[in-house]
């Protein structure tokens, strides 16, 4: 009976292990993702999911543009097909763009061929819309099997994840959110905020705007210096980050 118990405890946890692999931002079990640079480096990066959307695409913008910082944007399909002069003043200002599926499903419940599909409508989107190939890859929710990232690779897509979050989808005053990033950096880190929603276009994201305004001064103040995603990658080995997925 006591084996019995142990045995369905083990395989309990290792279904929950299993899950929590599959969202989880700093999980490798499934394939190789890149989340930062060794902890302690100086270079952090800033990065936005769900836009663009309107009007703080643009607030958002004039901050960054205020500070003189450059951020790494993962772009909804569907919300450059609406607004892509949005998508377009991104690219426009010196920005990174990645690619956020079409729709925002959960990639962890979708076929290979829905997965294909919602990755190569974005890059054919962001391709008509601003004129560059999409290199970067951002699971929505951060959901992913085995299959999914070698989808991406397939597509010329690297898979870019994050160590920092302000969880301002919760919808919290910009003191929260800033203090949730400022209490998690420790340096190398990719920072996860939003500019839009997967919901609808058009979302409240004023906070996260706000938040921004105040956290790269301090952030410049510990000597960090603001990096984008590809500048990231450039300081690591990408043979190392990214082996060829086999099967």
């Amino acid at each position: 009976m006591l084996a019995t118990v142990i045995g369905t405890s083990g395989v309990a946890a290792a279904a929950c292990a299993v899950g929590y692999q599959t969202m989880s931002p700093t999980g490798q079990w499934y394939g190789k993702t890149f989340v930062g640079l060794p902890r302690g480096a100086k270079q952090i990066a800033l990065t936005y999911d769900d836009g663009p959307n309107n009007p703080d695409t643009l607030r958002l913008l004039e901050v960054l543009g205020k500070h003189n910082v450059h951020a790494t944007f993962f772009l909804i399909g569907k919300h450059v097909k609406l607004r892509p002069e949005l998508a377009r003043e991104i690219a426009k200002e010196g920005h990174a763009i990645g690619n956020h599926t079409f729709s925002h499903p959960n990639l962890i419940f979708t076929s290979g061929t829905q997965t294909r599909q919602e990755l190569g409508r974005c890059s054919q989107i962001l391709r008509d819309t601003v004129g560059t190939e999409a290199s970067l890859f951002r699971p929505p929710f951060g959901g992913r099997r085995p299959e999914t990232l070698k989808i991406a690779q397939s597509l010329g897509l690297k898979p870019i994840m994050w160590r920092v979050t302000g969880y301002d989808w919760r919808q919290k005053p910009a003191q929260y959110i800033e203090n949730k990033i400022r209490a998690r950096l420790r340096g190398g880190d990719v920072i996860l905020l939003h500019d839009g929603s997967h919901l609808a276009s058009g979302a409240d994201r004023t906070q996260t705007v706000i938040a921004t305004d105040l956290l790269i001064p301090w952030c410049k103040a510990q000597g960090f210096e603001f990096v984008t995603v590809p500048e990231m990658l450039e300081k690591t080995v990408l043979s190392e980050q990214f082996p060829v997925l086999s099967g």
